[in-house]
């Protein structure tokens, strides 16, 4: 398997993190299990249209396009031997401002991109050229902003910064305060800008540091992943990494590999 990430244009870098392709050359017949993980940020997949769809898991086939909202729980994606993916990282508040609709309407769900612009699925279909796809995806976005007219939240903004920066170890409570919100109208507008709960989402963030250390090895024992991120204790970690990525931390270093950023590959 072969994956590349691009830079997207400057005048999307506040609205996409990058675009990245992951292509497989092997056996049609012989189906691929990749997890995805939660990990705090919407996106949008484009399947080029000579190979077979990505199932779920229940085995139903997903469209040929998507966007997909926030990713709460990990979930199992079982694709063909061969395939070629597009795909487009948002950042967490981008979906209201590109889109034009609230985040949490899309939240562990995702939406047919032929059904919402057809002309924009028939050119991808048919482009070939993997960078003229990324001018065509980066051209409609760029005229969605324009067209919507929406202004990204800077409440929202410096909230999701001190949640990455503290690793989700920011007092939400400060948080309002220092926007001076109440705690109600802070949850709805998160909720609405991002998909999720402001508590959810820091606890995301909390273990995607503690993935970060597991993918780089600093860490000497697992109860000192746990100490370091502020876990009551192991047993209490354990189940936060079960929770969003559907195993273990022995089970994901002993049993994944990572190509695509908390997109892993299942080594059956």
């Amino acid at each position: 398997m072969h994956v590349q990430q691009f830079a997207p244009p400057d005048y999307l870098k506040e609205y996409v993190r990058y675009f990245w392709l992951l292509e497989s050359a092997g056996d049609n017949a012989r189906m691929k299990t990749f997890r995805m993980i939660a990990d705090g940020y919407p996106g949008l997949i484009f399947q080029q249209p000579e190979y077979p769809l990505f199932q779920d898991e229940t085995h139903a086939q997903w469209p040929r396009a998507f966007l997909y909202g926030q990713t709460t729980a990990s979930g199992d994606i079982y694709a063909p031997g061969s395939f070629k993916t597009l795909g487009v990282y948002f950042h967490p508040s981008a979906l209201p401002a590109v889109f034009g609709f609230d985040a949490d309407e899309l939240t562990n769900s995702c939406l047919d991109l032929n059904l919402l612009t057809a002309p924009l699925f028939e050119q991808l279909v048919n482009t070939e050229p993997v960078g003229q796809q990324i001018e065509l995806l980066s051209t409609f976005l760029f005229a969605l902003i324009q067209k919507n007219k929406a202004v990204i939240s800077q409440d929202i903004q410096y909230s999701l910064r001190q949640m990455h920066t503290t690793g989700g170890g920011v007092s939400l409570l400060s948080l309002q305060e220092s926007l001076r919100m109440s705690e109600r109208s802070f949850q709805r507008k998160f909720k609405q800008h991002v998909g999720i709960s402001p508590k959810l989402f820091s606890r995301i963030c909390r273990f995607q540091v503690s993935l970060n250390q597991l993918r780089s090895r600093q860490y000497r024992k697992l109860s000192d992943v746990a100490f370091e991120n502020d876990y009551a204790d192991q047993s209490h970690y354990i189940r936060s990494f079960q929770e969003f990525a559907g195993c273990s931390p022995y089970q994901y270093q002993k049993q994944v590999k990572e190509l695509v950023e908390n997109f892993p590959l299942i080594i059956q």
